[in-house]
């Protein structure tokens, strides 16, 4: 508060003070008290004063008489409060067995009982014994009945069992009385039970919740349409739940990159092609270049010189490279693939583009560098080590792992000299 705040707050209690004392003073009032022959007299102020005197006496003495009875809860709930803080401390810190038992020793104290021993029950979850986990959970729903369920669907899921989870959730999730976490865990247990029906239902309230960042939720977001996709069964159930989806869903690539590979697996290639090279138009995306390059069709040259007008605006794209190479093996182009996987190899080295470098020197008649080929993508996949090819036998005597230079230009469209 300011300071002429102050000064206003001052003159105004004096301004009071003054008048009431001249209110007192004109008939301060006379008050009389008899009792057993005694006789006390005085004026109503002073009889105020001294009521007000006796009752402060009798509270610091029925203080003072209390104390001692006191000492032992007093230390009791000390002791709680401070086990309880270890105990969040040792779960934080992965000290999951001591977690719990300062944990179970802290709920004895009502006040903290329900969230003592939801945290008990996360510790002795994060342990592995899932058993003592729903005890404790039992005990922890008399007092805090929603996060008891919502952590109990977490137990269950992590113990393998998402369909009970799931279960256990929608009553709630059906009324829409679910809480922010609740939906999360929801959303969770319907993937891992296989119902992503119901997981793509709750991305709305969750999305609502706030319960999650906006990165967070895209992430969970795709990986629900994702299975979703992945889980459908013909051509026509894809085709209604890709019309079904709203325009913000179906533009991020993971997604597209799955309704294509999916399409294409039902034979519907137009359709997958079309998604893929919309979506290349507005965001360029290595994911799906790469998956684009799969493709086959009657198409596939007419497709191979679209992608390879993508070049010059991206030139140093292992992906795009990588698919330029698949294009051109598929067409029996071995000339042209051969250097495009190997500057992709450069570039990134990745076991797909090893597999495609295979089929090129199969193609060529060089058996024994395709196995080579062959056995590096292997490799990589497991995370070993990859052999080089011979340089005799690259593009040029050697691999150029330089990046391509883009040519760059001023505003008026004049080149830059390089320093």
């Amino acid at each position: 508060m300011k300071v002429w705040r102050w000064i206003l707050a001052l003159v105004i209690v004096a301004a009071l003070a003054a008048f009431g004392w001249h209110w007192i003073a004109e008939d301060p009032g006379y008050v009389l008290i008899r009792f057993r022959g005694t006789t006390m007299q005085t004026s109503l102020l002073a009889a105020v004063v001294l009521l007000l005197l006796i009752w402060a006496v009798i509270g610091v003495l029925w203080r003072a008489v209390r104390w001692p009875f006191g000492a032992f809860s007093r230390r009791h709930r000390r002791l709680s409060r401070q086990r309880l803080a270890d105990g969040l401390v040792a779960l934080m810190e992965g000290r999951h067995g001591d977690a719990e038992r300062d944990l179970h020793r802290a709920s004895r104290l009502d006040k903290l009982r329900g969230p003592a021993l939801l945290a008990a029950a996360e510790a002795a979850s994060r342990r592995g014994e899932h058993g003592r986990a729903l005890e404790s959970l039992d005990q922890a729903s008399q007092v805090a009945p929603r996060a008891a369920r919502v952590l109990r669907a977490r137990v269950l899921r992590r113990d393998g069992k998402p369909a009970e989870a799931l279960a256990l959730l929608t009553p709630e999730a059906d009324s829409g009385n679910l809480s922010p976490g609740g939906w999360r865990e929801f959303v969770m247990a319907a993937l891992g039970a296989g119902d992503t029906r119901r997981a793509r239902m709750a991305l709305e309230p969750l999305q609502k919740s706030g319960v999650m960042s906006t990165r967070a939720y895209n992430s969970l977001e795709t990986l629900v349409l994702v299975a979703s996709i992945q889980a459908t069964t013909d051509g026509a159930v894809l085709n209604t739940l890709w019309s079904q989806l709203p325009k913000t869903q179906r533009r991020a690539p993971a997604v597209i990159d799955a309704y294509a590979r999916k399409a294409a697996s039902f034979g519907l290639l137009l359709p997958a092609m079309d998604e893929v090279e919309s979506a290349l138009r507005r965001e360029w995306s290595p994911q799906l270049v790469e998956t684009y390059g799969t493709f086959g069709g009657d198409d596939l040259d007419a497709r191979l010189r679209r992608a390879e007008g993508w070049l010059e605006a991206h030139p140093n794209d292992p992906s795009l490279l990588l698919a330029l190479g698949r294009m051109s093996a598929r067409l029996k182009q071995w000339s042209k693939a051969r250097p495009y996987l190997e500057r992709s190899l450069a570039l990134a080295p990745s076991s797909n583009a090893w597999e495609a470098l295979g089929d090129v020197y199969g193609g060529l008649g060089e058996a024994e560098l395709a196995q080579r080929c062959y056995r590096n993508a292997m490799a990589m996949t497991r995370g070993d080590s990859t052999e080089p090819l011979p340089e005799s036998n690259m593009v040029g005597g050697r691999l150029d792992t330089r990046p391509i230079a883009i040519e760059e230009r001023d505003v008026h469209g004049v080149p830059r000299l390089k320093e």
